[in-house]
């Protein structure tokens, strides 16, 4: 459902359980990780289950220590590990002047410099170096990755559906590969 649902915002994804009283470690997707539980009750993928998280703490990096509503003991928090969290976007702000929603960026024509079409975003990743575009180019069904910087992805048009993207040289190396 919110793969291509774009009213629905990921805001984070549940981790491993954290003690023995159902709290559980929350990835978050937030600017700040404590604001994930500024929207309120979030919900999952399809829309099946709502979660509404009574109490949090912050640990290092982008992740909270959360205990959710109806979730007492550690098996319960096992059995939520991998469930992806949601808000409606019509609870969250308007992205500020060069900010935007991953969800608005997937699904967007990736451009070359002169207009031509190269491919199409299907992702915004995170593996801890700052976000990159994952373009699945158009010829193939192999994907690449720009860093989602201003010397990278120079024009953003959501209106216009298009991301203008340089993707990096790769250094060949002495035998020719990369």
């Amino acid at each position: 459902m919110a793969g291509s649902d774009k009213s629905l915002v990921l805001l984070g994804h549940i981790g491993p359980a954290h003690g023995l009283k159902g709290e559980v470690r929350i990835e978050t997707y937030t600017g700040e990780p404590q604001n994930i539980a500024s929207y309120g009750p979030l919900t999952s993928e399809d829309g099946s289950r709502s979660f509404e998280i009574v109490a949090l703490r912050p640990v290092k990096g982008s992740a909270v220590i959360a205990r959710l509503k109806g979730v007492s003991d550690r098996t319960a928090a096992e059995g939520l590990r991998g469930e992806k969290l949601y808000v409606l976007r019509e609870r969250l702000p308007a992205p500020g002047e060069d900010e935007f929603y991953h969800a608005d960026l997937i699904g967007l024509a990736a451009i070359d410099a002169d207009g031509a079409r190269i491919g199409e975003i299907v992702a915004v990743q995170n593996f801890g170096g700052g976000d990159l575009l994952e373009i699945r180019l158009d010829a193939t069904r192999k994907t690449e990755y720009a860093p989602f910087t201003e010397a990278f992805a120079p024009v953003i048009d959501i209106a216009g559906g298009t991301v203008t993207v340089i993707l990096p040289k790769l250094e060949e190396t002495p035998d020719g590969e990369n």
